[in-house]
């Protein structure tokens, strides 16, 4: 059988091979085809069991099936699984389009909606059904017949431009590299940082150090390394990746201007003013001026604090660094200084203290005291010798979920950290489907034998990326459309990732997961106050350059005209003006490389790492109260947050966890931006 035909169990990683795509795709859509006809044509009544069920059902073969292409798309990438992806990309987007406008699914989940047959259903189904309304009128079931075919060759361009802006990004990181051949141009750079530089330069069969600008190399030349040139050098190249600047056939410039004109189009099709009206129809936040009036109630709050901070820099520089300009390229290797300075320590220092082998087997055992879990590896095929993969279970022994682990960095695999779903929880006639996970980062591989070393911001994203593990896995409802993050809001699904990060600020939690690399020591608690000290360290600068970002995606999806002559990279230096206290060079494109609004889901949505932070650092107030690892707590979330999945609006799960609505409160004094109190 072909193993994206086989919905038995795991993913068959070893038998995949790109030849398989193809025909799998084709027979999957054509016996999905012939089942909406036969739906369709049924002339009895619909119910859950006679037409909602089995739609659910084809369309989880499609979804498992055309996920696992996308993964491996992700996290191997080849020539040969970039054609097959990309080539049978057109044929899903058409699936879906069809389906999101196929007036006889839509008139039954109307008549359904409005039967007696709804009020007998569980909280669950009903969700699924209201939001399948809902997505038939926003997929263009209502369009005229005359605009049908537009709206699908819309969905179809948008689909393959944001596979082609990915693979742009990808090809030109991994088309840049710059060789050093004296050791001398490497002062201020950390051991491991130099090592790893080494043995990329081995692997090509070159002498001296290979840096490119894969995170892993690209971050501690532009953090540490003493000379400025190669520190400009970098910064120039990574934020001018697919741009102008580099070769034509990777510049991702016209891509962004088509993608935000057919989007504007598209939401126009649909009746709306702008995508981002579209686009909030499924948020939890009501109109783009809502959300702007938070982002730049945000960004005032900030600025105060962004200015300090930027002025403790310049005047940090010009004092001790001799520096009469600061410059993009400085920004973090002064940063670096001056925290050293101020509270005596280096990241690298703390480095140190954070080797896998410690950081995981930490993690884990903060998820099994909240929530009674136990987490052990398993044996499963992977797609990848580094890949691991762990089961959870509970106290009783049954099994909860299981995830991949995909840690490290490789020259095949699209840069950030996500976690993306491999197989959904459900509810089948030979008992419950065991959730599975997809949790990818881009942290250093382990060199010359010892185990990897994450710095204290990579402990965190691992923590974030666990955090939508969890949300994925430890849900309890039954029925998929609303099961773990599915049906949940976009603006929303940040909160338990955003959440998990505040555990690596509690001692409790840190010192056991700490072991220097060459003593075993654990991580001194006067280092670790010196790092608390340090947590919002430039946090009014970081939050403006959130608020930027958010503020540049909206007003790119609602005000901007794509026809009006101006282009996105001149939105964003508006917007920056308005907000940033501190601007890049006229050479930056940032635009070229924001794969989250443009290659990713979260156009006209990256607003929602703010909004869900106020969520986030509220409900963990909570766990301040009644102690940070309290099971009771835990427990109460897991009930209220984690397990409820989609099933319910979000902000009714967080007011049955927190007991009232979300207040703003938290992040302020989680970010070190508490208002002094009036005498």
């Amino acid at each position: 059988m072909n193993p994206l035909l086989d919905c038995s169990g795991l993913p068959r990683f070893a038998d995949f091979k790109p030849g398989l795509v193809a025909p799998a795709v084709d027979q999957l859509l054509a016996e999905n085809r012939a089942l909406i006809a036969r739906l369709a044509a049924d002339p009895a009544a619909p119910t859950w069991d006679n037409f909602a069920g089995p739609l659910e059902d084809a369309n989880e073969r499609l979804h498992r099936a055309w996920g696992q292409v996308g993964h491996l798309n992700a996290v191997v990438n080849s020539p040969e699984l970039r054609e097959a992806y990309n080539g049978n990309l057109p044929k899903i987007s058409q699936y879906y389009t069809e389906l999101g406008q196929h007036e006889g699914l839509y008139e039954k989940f109307k008549a359904l909606r409005t039967s007696a047959v709804y009020d007998g259903l569980a909280a669950a189904q009903k969700k699924i059904i209201d939001n399948e309304v809902r997505d038939f009128r926003l997929g263009g079931a209502e369009l005229a017949a005359d605009k049908r075919p537009r709206y699908t060759e819309i969905r179809d361009r948008l689909s393959m431009l944001g596979s082609r802006f990915s693979d742009n990004l990808l090809d030109a990181t991994n088309a840049w590299s710059h060789f050093i051949r004296d050791e001398a141009g490497l002062a201020g750079l950390p051991d491991d940082a130099r090592e790893a530089a080494r043995e990329a330069a081995q692997a090509d069969g070159k002498d001296g150090w290979k840096f490119t600008l894969h995170a892993p190399s690209y971050l501690p030349v532009l953090q540490y390394a003493d000379d400025r040139g190669l520190r400009e050098r970098m910064y120039r190249a990574y934020v001018t990746r697919a741009s102008e600047f580099g070769d034509a056939k990777l510049d991702n410039t016209p891509l962004i201007t088509e993608i935000v004109a057919l989007r504007r189009e598209m939401a126009q099709l649909l009746g709306f003013a702008s995508y981002a009206e579209y686009s909030l129809e499924a948020k939890m936040a009501d109109t783009p001026q809502q959300v702007m009036q938070f982002l730049r109630d945000l960004a005032a709050r900030a600025r105060p604090h962004a200015e300090k901070d930027l002025s403790e820099l310049r005047d940090f520089a010009r004092k001790e660094l001799g520096m009469t300009a600061l410059e993009a390229w400085d920004i973090a290797y002064v940063s670096e200084k001056l925290r050293a300075a101020r509270y005596a320590f280096s990241e690298n220092e703390v480095k140190q203290y954070f080797p896998e082998t410690t950081v995981l087997p930490g993690m884990f055992k903060v998820v099994e005291t909240l929530f009674g879990l136990t987490i052990s590896p398993t044996e499963a095929p992977t797609w990848h010798p580094d890949v691991r993969f762990f089961s959870i279970r509970d106290k009783a022994g049954a099994l909860v979920g299981q995830f991949y682990l995909d840690l490290y960095a490789r020259s095949t695999k699209r840069g950030g950290a996500w976690m993306d779903d491999a197989i959904t929880r459900r509810a089948t006639a030979a008992g419950t489907q065991t959730p599975v996970a997809y949790l990818n980062c881009n942290f250093s591989a382990p060199i010359s034998g010892k185990p990897a070393l994450f710095t204290h911001d990579e402990v965190i994203t691992l923590f974030h990326e666990f955090g939508h593990g969890l949300h994925h896995l430890l849900t309890r409802v039954d029925y998929l459309g609303v099961s773990g993050i599915n049906g949940v809001e976009w603006d929303a699904v940040e909160l338990p990732s955003q959440f998990m990060e505040n555990f690596c600020w509690e001692w409790g939690v840190v010192e056991p997961m700490t072991r220097h690399a060459d003593s075993g020591q654990p991580l001194p608690r006067a280092l670790f106050d010196k790092m608390v000290a340090a947590k919002n360290f430039q946090s009014g600068l970081q939050t403006l350059r959130q608020v930027e970002f958010g503020l540049f995606d909206l007003h790119l999806h609602h005000d901007f005209d794509p026809a009006g002559g101006g282009t996105a990279q001149q939105l964003l230096d508006q917007v920056r003006r308005e907000v940033a206290v501190l601007l890049p060079p006229p050479y930056n494109r940032f635009p070229n490389n924001f794969s989250h609004i443009f290659a990713g889901g979260y156009a006209a949505g990256y607003y929602s790492y703010k909004w869900a932070e106020v969520l986030s650092a509220d409900a963990y107030s909570l766990f301040e109260e009644n102690g940070v690892l309290d099971a009771g707590t835990g427990r109460r979330f897991w009930d209220e947050v984690l397990g409820v999945g989609g099933s319910r609006p979000a902000l009714e799960s967080f007011v049955a966890f927190r007991g009232r609505e979300p207040k703003i409160d938290a992040l302020l004094r989680h970010n070190g931006m508490v208002e002094p109190q009036p005498a």
